[in-house]
């Protein structure tokens, strides 16, 4: 079951006595716990809802006092952290133990779920896998184990894809009335890594900031937002590719005069031309194709830093890639050895590129 999907189940029906919130995600997840507060417990929520951790007490504790009836109130939300913890070493078929008989033994969560609490909802919450790579195996682990719960009371929080992202960003400025252009929807969402949590954050900071009479600029970002000088290294790269020196040395400076913390910038710039010359190596021609062949092989790339990626490696040859991803290690290596001028490194680096 989506976000979605679950938001509008609460909405029309009771809520089950027990859900499983599966993934990494947290906007969206935080608006369903949201939700699922004020349909439990309404605006009384101070007696009613409880959160545990698996870290701190076992499953066992936990159902058992989802089997207690509370004294002050009569409907109660019981928020499991860490559920993964309860998982044994070895996961049977049937999730069932063996006594010593040799018989199978229910297990805690099958005979809690055969007779619930009345009026008693548990989220059991895991959100240390996601649903790609080496977690995949691990989050179907924990499926499986609470498999019980039901597939109509698991919610699935997957990250946000970078069109998801871009659409989350339009409609959060437009209900904050706040005017955010092309230009700098890209910045931002380039700052924030298309993460729905920071570009909820950083919508509602430059909502108080800039407010609706004027449009957000870029100082506007590069002033509030983490990352956000990432749309002037970006320049720097574009000049470094027309080895245009001057503007390129120019953005150096903005960078200087920002406060930017140039090994950081440094890590932008490699990884520019890395992904720059791995797009060459594909011949890749679009940036649709761009897109697709990164994200085949688990590199998150929203169109527009799929654009910032084709446009490097169209402006330079595969060898002068090669090269400056050479020029860009040994840069690297000064500010590891404690070269005492970070400006001069950069220069240099400039002056090389743009030979």
């Amino acid at each position: 079951m989506t976000p979605e999907q679950f938001l509008a189940k609460i909405a029309k029906h009771s809520p089950a006595p027990a859900y499983l919130f599966l993934g990494q995600e947290g906007y969206q997840r935080k608006l369903c716990r949201e939700a699922l507060l004020l349909r439990v417990l309404g605006e009384a929520r101070a007696d009613g809802f409880t959160q545990v951790d698996l870290e701190n007490s076992s499953l066992g504790e936990v159902l058992d006092d989802a089997r207690s009836l509370s004294l002050f109130a009569s409907e109660r939300l019981i928020w499991i952290g860490s559920a993964e913890l309860a998982l044994p070493r070895r996961l049977t078929a049937t999730n069932d133990e063996t006594g010593e008989d040799g018989k199978p033994v229910e297990s805690p969560l099958a005979a809690y779920l055969k007779a619930p609490t009345p009026g008693t909802v548990l989220v059991f919450e895991c959100s240390r896998f996601d649903f790609i790579g080496d977690d995949k195996a691990k989050i179907e682990r924990v499926e499986k184990f609470y498999s019980l719960i039901g597939a109509a009371a698991t919610v699935e929080f997957h990250h946000f894809t970078p069109e998801s992202s871009r659409h989350l960003a339009q409609e959060l400025a437009g209900k904050a009335r706040l005017k955010l252009a092309g230009a700098e929807l890209a910045a931002l969402l380039e700052a924030t890594a298309g993460d729905a949590g920071r570009l909820a954050s950083e919508i509602e900071k430059l909502t108080l900031f800039v407010g609706p009479d004027r449009a957000v600029t870029m100082d506007d970002l590069r002033a509030l937002v983490p990352n956000a000088a990432q749309a002037t290294i970006f320049a720097l790269v574009n000049a470094l590719g027309k080895r245009d020196r001057k503007t390129a040395l120019g953005s150096l400076d903005i960078l200087v005069r920002d406060g930017e913390y140039l090994p950081l910038a440094l890590t932008f710039l490699s990884s520019q031309f890395r992904l720059a010359l791995a797009a060459n190596e594909a011949r890749l021609n679009s940036v649709q194709q761009a897109q697709t062949f990164f994200q085949r092989i688990g590199v998150r790339m929203w169109r527009d830093r799929a654009e910032q990626v084709m446009a490097t490696a169209n402006a330079f040859p595969r060898a002068s890639l090669a090269r400056a991803v050479e020029l860009l290690y040994d840069t690297d290596k000064k500010f590891r050895e404690g070269y005492k001028n970070d400006q001069l490194i950069m220069e240099l680096l400039v002056l090389a590129l743009t030979a």
